[in-house]
């Protein structure tokens, strides 16, 4: 049986982090799902992207997860597959899809620890600079599959930085908190 592309980017951010202990493919939703969890998020949900999003919850001592990934971002995945090559037609879908399967994670990851505070601004903060770094390992590594040498170069460097860092728009939130979460 093939891997998909999430279970090998599991995988790969286990293996630098530690195994969360749970099929994160088993958490991914629909979109009627996600339309409904967004509804009860709030308003401030209503401006996060509908390509893809991550929902967490937790009750007592559970974490709740579900990863909703649109339609269009798995046909363009499908379409341009990451594994056969990067390029300017699969950078943005692949890196969305890496900051949702990292969210998911790395929430897991801190809720096996202790951390409980799931719902605070600072979490979600520290989850979108995870995802960040962890984005940007994840890219690079691809990259350097790619490569005779392995080596990823300085122009392959400036080209992710652009596509992961220079292209986002955090003036384009009204909202406050969710200005600052992606301005840091």
């Amino acid at each position: 049986m093939n891997e998909t592309l999430f279970s090998q980017i599991q995988r790969l951010l286990e293996r630098t982090y530690t195994q969360v202990g749970i099929n994160l493919e088993d958490c991914i939703i629909d979109r009627a799902r996600s339309v409904h969890l967004s509804k009860l998020a709030g308003a401030s949900a209503r401006e996060l992207n509908e390509i893809a999003r991550t929902f967490l919850r937790h009750a007592g001592d559970q974490l709740y997860v579900g990863i909703y990934y649109s339609r269009w971002l798995i046909d363009q995945l499908e379409r341009h597959d990451p594994r056969s090559g990067l390029s300017d037609f699969n950078i943005r879908s692949l890196i969305v899809f890496v900051e949702e399967l990292n969210h998911a994670l790395h929430a897991a990851l801190q809720f096996k620890n202790g951390q409980r505070r799931i719902a605070s601004e600072e979490f979600a903060r520290d989850l979108e600079l995870q995802a960040q770094v962890d984005t940007y390992l994840v890219l690079l590594l691809f990259v350097a599959f790619f490569r005779k040498t392995q080596r990823v170069s300085r122009t392959d460097r400036r080209w992710l930085r652009f596509h992961l860092f220079s292209r986002q728009c955090p003036d384009a939130f009204r909202d406050e908190n969710l200005r600052g979460r992606y301005l840091e």
